[in-house]
C-alpha cells in the first residue's frame, strides 16, 4: 500500500526488531504487517490547544477507525481521568515551540519516564534536524512534522507501536549532508597533514590545550608539540591562534 509523502507498507512482519528501513522520497518504508483490527489501540493525544487536539483526534479516527483517541490538554488531565488503561502510544503536540527550550525538553523526558512502556511521539511544526535529534535524545520514539498528511501520521504511530522509530526523510537527508560535509572536511585536512597531524589540527581548531590533546590522543605532550610545529610550518603560521584560524578557513 503506497501512502502520501512516500511512506509505504508491506504486508508482513516477523518481529519488530527486524524492521527494514529504506529511505524514500518523503519518509521511511517499514514492513509492519500488523493486524490492526485484532485489538483496539488507545492513543493518548496531549495538546494544550483544545481546537487543535480535537481536529487531529477526529482526523486520526477517520484515517484509522480502530484507534481509540483520548485527547487531553496535559498529562495531569489524563491522570485525573482515572482511565485505568495504559495507552499504546502517546502523541505529544509541541506545535511551534522549540524543543531546545528546557521546558519542552523536560516535558518530553517526563512523558517518556511516566509512560515507559508506551512510545512517545512528538508532533512539531519544524522538521529541523536539531529539533528531531533533541526530541529523540529526550526520550521520544518518533517525530512527526506537521507538514505531513494524516495518513503518514497514522502510519508513524503504528510504526512506533511495533517498536520502530519514525523520523521524516528531510531530517535523514539533512543528517546525511552533515556526515558528508564532515567527511569531506576531514579528507581536506588529510591532503595536507598526516593522519595524526590532522587529529591534532582538529583539536587545535577546537582550542584544546596540549595536555588535553595528549590525553585524548594518547600521546606524549612532547610528541604533540612536534606535531604542532609541523602543522605551523605547513600552514605558514606563527602561533596556535593563527593555526586555528587557518584550519577553520580550510574547513569552511
Amino acid at each position: 500500500m503506497e501512502l502520501e509523502n512516500g511512506f509505504s507498507q508491506a504486508p508482513s512482519l516477523k518481529s519488530a526488531s527486524t524492521l527494514p528501513l529504506d529511505l524514500q522520497a518523503g519518509g521511511f518504508t517499514a514492513e509492519t504487517g500488523l493486524n490492526r483490527g485484532a485489538r483496539e489501540d488507545l492513543i493518548l493525544l496531549i495538546d494544550p490547544r483544545a481546537l487543535g487536539r480535537e481536529c487531529l483526534a477526529q482526523s486520526l479516527r477517520s484515517q484509522s477507525p480502530e484507534m481509540e483517541i483520548v485527547a487531553v490538554g496535559s498529562a495531569s488531565e489524563w491522570r485525573d481521568l482515572g482511565h485505568g488503561r495504559e495507552p499504546s502510544a502517546v502523541l505529544f503536540i509541541v506545535g511551534s515551540r522549540k524543543i531546545a527550550d528546557s521546558a519542552v525538553r523536560n516535558e518530553i523526558q517526563e512523558l517518556a519516564e511516566e509512560f515507559e512502556d508506551s512510545p512517545v511521539i512528538v508532533v512539531a511544526d519544524s522538521d529541523d534536524l536539531g529539533q528531531i535529534l533533541t526530541a529523540l535524545d529526550s526520550g521520544a520514539r518518533g517525530y512527526i512534522p506537521s507538514n505531513v498528511g494524516v495518513s503518514v501520521a497514522a502510519e508513524a504511530i503504528h510504526l512506533a507501536q511495533v517498536g520502530g522509530v519514525f523520523v521524516p526523510a528531510s531530517g535523514v537527508l539533512a543528517m546525511r549532508d552533515v556526515i558528508n560535509s564532515t567527511t569531506n572536511r576531514a579528507a581536506g585536512l588529510g591532503n595536507l597533514f598526516t593522519a595524526r597531524e590532522a587529529e591534532v589540527a582538529e583539536a587545535l581548531r577546537r582550542g584544546k590545550a596540549n595536555k588535553i590533546i595528549a590525553y585524548e590522543l594518547q600521546l606524549c605532550e612532547s610528541t604533540v608539540k612536534v606535531h604542532i610545529r609541523n602543522i605551523m610550518k605547513k600552514l605558514n603560521a606563527t602561533n596556535r591562534t593563527e593555526v586555528a584560524y587557518k584550519i577553520r578557513e580550510m574547513m569552511s
